[in-house]
């Protein structure tokens, strides 16, 4: 069995949709619970359902973002554990550098045609495996966590050093990506260029006009409008 038929199996529709249910079910409870506490401080229910509606209107500019970025991603790693993993964490650019890490360690291209099941097996592992360290580390360490950041925020500086700590650590990420790919030709080049150009073009936007719904459609716009760019280019 090639790589992308495991992808597409109907074992890995299985477990795929139990996960996604389960999160359904938990997003039913949080709802039934914030639903019960309105209740419990005096909100009326307009007020609820308000506050409801807010919340699922501004959930759709990153869902957007966060889709045209899933599409790509089906090509490479099969629909299930595309559904699987950008519904449960959420974060469609994490996804895509755990899959295209784990296909270079294994010595073959996300993209080619060495996707083996053993290398698709390595993939699901380093994403589940991955998202399992953030969820437990959330889960025993918010409470501290907040604390600390709390207690960064008191003064401009640890503000500041909070920022900074972030930005670099981001910086640092997906500069080492980007940057592995620029070495291959002046098309990869012009396209890194041109996506990290858009996307501060697009986040300046958001803050100068106030614009928060865009900053989170900027990895979508960038994704787009970077390979437009280089489908003239080339």
């Amino acid at each position: 069995m090639a790589g992308m038929e495991l992808a597409n199996s109907p074992v890995v529709w299985l477990f795929a949709s139990v996960i996604i249910i389960l999160v359904l079910l938990q997003a039913v409870k949080f709802l039934t619970m914030s639903r019960k506490a309105a209740n419990e401080v005096g909100l009326s229910r307009k007020d609820t359902n308000r506050a409801i509606k807010t919340g699922i209107i501004t959930a759709i500019g990153p869902s957007v973002g966060i889709i045209i970025v899933a599409v790509s991603l089906i090509s490479l790693i099969g629909n299930p554990l595309t559904m699987m993993r950008i519904g449960v964490i959420g974060s469609a650019p994490i996804e895509s550098m755990g899959a295209q890490l784990s296909a270079e360690t294994a010595g073959v291209s996300l993209s080619g045609e060495g996707l083996s099941p053993e290398v698709f097996n390595l993939i699901v592992w380093t994403l589940c495996i991955g998202g399992a360290g953030w969820m437990i580390f959330c889960f025993f360490a918010t409470a501290s966590l907040s604390k600390i950041q709390t207690k960064l925020t008191e003064t401009s500086k640890g503000e500041y050093l909070l920022g900074v700590i972030a930005s670099g650590a981001m910086i640092a990420v997906f500069g080492s990506l980007i940057g592995g790919e620029m070495l291959k030709g002046s098309p990869y080049i012009f396209t890194g260029v041109v996506a990290m150009l858009s996307s501060l073009i697009i986040n300046y936007i958001s803050d100068k006009k106030e614009i928060m719904w865009l900053k989170e459609w900027s990895l979508g716009f960038s994704i787009l409008i970077s390979l437009t760019a280089v489908y003239f280019f080339i």
